[in-house]
């Protein structure tokens, strides 16, 4: 009696790979569940409308008064940040910074301007480190500001 199986032709797949699919999803599963999807905390949080173009997006309405713009230059400096804002001038500490934007809001309040109708627009210049512009939008918003947003590099 003659055994056919020995002699048919044998082909082989190569190596198991169901252990390596195995270990592959486990390791992405795991990934999954350990990584973080939140992204409020990677961004800064603007108040200013976006626009595409330099006018207005939208028809303004007969008697609607724009928000006054105040530009605040953010520059590098020997002692971390520069800042330019009209007559607001600081370098480096953030509580100084604070407190003469703070008195920029009530020069605003004076002449009948409301906080909610300036918008504190941040314009970072060339290589400025994020942790300047960082403290610059901190100052802004402890400063009593509550439209803060971002512009391109001056």
């Amino acid at each position: 009696m003659k055994i056919r199986g020995a002699k048919q032709v044998h082909y082989d797949a190569g190596p198991n790979m169901t252990p390596l699919v195995d270990v592959v999803m486990v390791i992405l599963i795991f990934l999954m569940m350990c990584g973080s999807f939140s992204q409020g905390g990677w961004f800064l949080q603007s108040t200013v409308p976006i626009k595409a173009k330099g006018g207005p997006q939208v028809e303004a309405t007969p008697g609607l008064i724009p928000d006054e713009p105040l530009e605040v230059r953010i520059d590098n400096s020997s002692d971390g940040f520069r800042v330019l804002a009209g007559d607001v001038r600081a370098s480096g500490d953030k509580e100084q910074l604070r407190q003469a934007l703070e008195q920029k809001r009530v020069q605003y309040e004076r002449i009948g301007t409301a906080k909610d109708k300036v918008q504190v627009v941040l314009m970072p210049g060339r290589n400025v480190k994020y942790e300047n512009i960082v403290a610059v939008y901190e100052a802004a918003l402890r400063a009593g500001f509550s439209k803060v947003g971002f512009a391109t590099s001056h």
